[in-house]
């Protein structure tokens, strides 16, 4: 079985991310793009195997295209490039939220994003994520955790057994 930690290996530096982009992008048609890359064939050969392993690519007739996890993992990770390009923006977000003690109501939360953020799937993202929650503890040091706080220890807990 493909673990996460095996998909974002396969991508994981500079050169490999740029041949999986390019594979995305090509129809199959990578020959002329991957000389380009500057990489010797036993570099491109090695990123390919992993791609592969991690059933991000598949060849068909001499040619490499993306599997349906692929592009899924090719998808999500335009959508990180276009955080990217909002990354001051959310980091004054992340600074406005986590500085309100009483926190901040999801309708002044709602006209921070469209002041700032103009990408609808960005702001889609934002909005379905959850306020910052923390453990609050009682006087007599009983914790009391918030319910988003509680998806994420059982998320948590989920993960670490894998």
């Amino acid at each position: 079985m493909i673990s996460v930690a095996d998909i974002l290996n396969a991508i994981s530096d500079d050169k490999s991310l740029l041949l999986f982009n390019t594979i995305a992008i090509s129809n199959g048609e990578t020959d002329s793009q991957v000389r380009k890359m500057g990489i010797t064939l036993k570099q491109y050969y090695s990123r390919m195997a992993k791609l592969t392993k991690a059933d991000l690519v598949r060849r068909k007739n001499g040619k490499y295209f993306l599997t349906l996890m692929g592009r899924i993992v090719y998808d999500s990770q335009m959508i990180i490039g276009k955080a990217l390009n909002y990354y001051w923006k959310l980091h004054a977000l992340d600074s406005i939220l986590t500085s309100s003690t009483a926190g901040l109501p999801k309708e002044e939360l709602s006209k921070l994003v469209d002041t700032l953020i103009d990408d609808y799937q960005i702001k889609d993202i934002l909005m379905k994520t959850p306020l910052p929650t923390e453990v609050r503890y009682s006087r007599d040091s009983t914790p009391q955790i918030t319910t988003g706080a509680k998806e994420k220890m059982r998320l948590e807990k989920l993960v670490s057994y894998r």
